[in-house]
This record gives C-alpha cells, structure tokens and sequence, in this order.
C-alpha cells in the first residue's frame, strides 16, 4: 500500500466515511495486485466484502444515523432525509436497473476511478410521466449510497428580485460541494426550460446560465446531482451534456404490474390465478397508481379483519386509482 492509501483511509476514517474508507482499501488491493502480490489484493478484498456483507447481531440495537442537517437560509430551500429505501424495493426494467447500479457501483468505488485520473458519475436526469418512479429512484440511490437526501424546494428558490434566484442555486451548489449527499431538484423545466422560449425572461435566462455554470464546477465530495422532470421536451438543450446519464421512465408493463402489486400487497397478496384476472384493470396505470391502489386495498382488509383481499377489492380500488388518473390527464 502507498503513503496515499494510507492517508486516505485515514481520512475516511476521520470522517465517517465507510463507503469511502472500503473503496480507498479496493484500489489498495488492485494496485498491490498489480504489484504481483496477489494473495495481498485477495486478503483486502475479502476483508472488505466481508465487512460490506456484516448484518447486525441478534437483538442488537442499530445506532442512530446523523442526519446532515442544511442551516442558516438553507433550511428554508432544502428538505433533508436519510431514506431506508433500496433499488431491490422496486420493480425496475433490467436495462434500467444496471445503469443505476453502475453510478451506485462508480460512486462505492470513487477512489479506484480517481486513482486512474477518472471521476464518477455524479449528475443525473430522470425523465417520464408523473408517477413512474423518479422520486423513489432518488431515495434509492440515497439509501444505496447510505447518503442523506436533500430535496431542493423550487417553491422557495425563486424569487421576484433580480438576481436572488441565481443566488439561491449558488447555496444549494455550494452545499453540494461541502456536504456529499443526492440533491434531487424535482420539477427541473421550472429552471431547465430553453433560453429564447417566447414565455422566457431575461432573469430566467440569467438564472439558466448560472445552473449551466454551476454543473460544470468539480464535484470534490461526489455529491449525487438529480434532475426530474416530467416536461423533457421543453429543456434547453445545452442541459444534455452536463448530466453524465439520462434515464427515462415509462408506465410499467403489465407484467411489472402485477410484480409491482404483489411485491406491495405483501401477505395479504392475491394468488397467481387472481393476479391473470387482473391484468385489464392494470394495463396503463403508472407505478404510483398501483402502490396507492394496494395501500387502499390492504388497510380494508386489516379493518374488516381479513387475512388476505379479495379479488374484487383490489379490482375495485384500481379502478378508482384509473379513474382519479383520468380525471387529471383529462
């Protein structure tokens, strides 16, 4: 190992950084490796996979997580979390789950890429209909990451005086700088639209420029950056190059559906016959519907004492949550 990896792990440890402390150990047995000392590189790799697959003993109380707790006028743009929630908890096309696992994936091992003169991916934008998961990939990727969750309120960062707004952003890039974490800026056309729209004004444009300029700052603390939007069509289009992935979101097939609501209906699920019968009432519903419907239909049934709900339940509380979509979309 180098004096560097050495101070790393130092570093890491100082700082509470586990994630970082084993990716710094990663790199130490890639470079011993290629050092020719390979039972060296194969002993910090065990130890490190070792250490990321421990589960708390038996009765043992999990020690309370600190919150990274914005302050000062940034308590009043961000709302800060630390989610629990996790890429397996959600019903994801192939595709779409292993290019999230690869920024999960270049983010544990940041070190490694550093090391090699590359830097993770840090920026990503999340475009599709409401409901279709991008908030919850966003709380994934933080509970992942074992990274607090800082939503951007858009409601408070703008402001009628010139100029305030763009100083607003620079706080929020400012953070992300010192304080790691996944920032998600929900609603992004609200900042993102194109310059030289016939509805822009010029401070909208000014405050677009200072976004552009903000997203090519380094990213020292590999802070997770994430745009979504519903509205892809209206962004500028000098925003594409700045995020390292875009992924797109669409209504689930029926077969995630189905996965989808026997994955939330969890024991009070239907069995598969039920699950065929429903394939009609689940076509075009997005994710969100088909959560909110098997929420509806589990708390009657713990309220009429059930052990299970019925077929004709679950197909009723869909056909509410379709016609509620309808109405909005209408």
């Amino acid at each position: 190992m180098s004096v560097q990896h050495i101070l790393d792990l130092l570093d890491s440890h100082a700082a509470g950084d586990e994630e970082r402390l084993l990716s710094v150990a990663l790199a130490a047995a890639a470079a011993e490796a290629r050092a020719g000392r390979p039972q060296d590189a194969a002993a910090l790799k065990e130890a490190v996979q070792a250490l990321r697959s421990a589960t708390p003993k038996a009765g043992a109380t999990a020690a309370p997580i600190p919150l990274a707790r914005p302050r000062g006028e940034l308590q009043s743009l961000i709302i800060s979390s630390y989610p629990r929630t996790t890429l397996a908890s959600m019903v994801l096309s192939s595709e779409m789950e292993a290019r999230l696992q690869r920024l999960v994936r270049q983010q544990r091992e940041r070190a490694a890429l550093r090391d090699h003169g590359q830097r993770p991916s840090t920026h990503l934008l999340l475009i599709g209909p409401p409901g279709t998961g991008k908030t919850m990939t966003s709380a994934a990727l933080a509970g992942e990451l074992k990274l607090p969750l800082f939503t951007v309120k858009l409601e408070a960062v703008f402001s009628r005086y010139m100029g305030e707004t763009a100083a607003k952003i620079r706080l929020i890039f400012d953070q992300a700088a010192q304080t790691r974490g996944v920032y998600l800026l929900d609603e992004f056309d609200a900042i993102g639209a194109r310059r030289g729209d016939p509805n822009d004004v010029g401070e909208m444009r000014r405050v677009l420029n200072s976004v552009l300029a903000f997203m090519e700052e380094p990213n020292q603390t590999d802070s997770v950056i994430i745009a979504a939007t519903n509205h892809v069509e209206i962004l500028d289009r000098a925003l594409a190059r700045r995020f390292d992935e875009v992924v797109e979101y669409g209504l689930p097939s029926v077969a995630e559906a189905k996965t989808l609501l026997s994955t939330r209906l969890k024991k009070f699920k239907l069995d598969a016959r039920a699950l065929k019968a429903l394939a009609p009432d689940l076509e075009g519903l997005s994710q969100a519907d088909v959560v909110l419907a098997a929420d509806a239909a589990v708390k009657d049934a713990i309220l009429d004492g059930q052990s299970k709900v019925s077929l004709d339940l679950v197909r009723t509380v869909l056909q509410e949550r379709r016609a509620v979509s309808a109405r909005f979309h209408s």
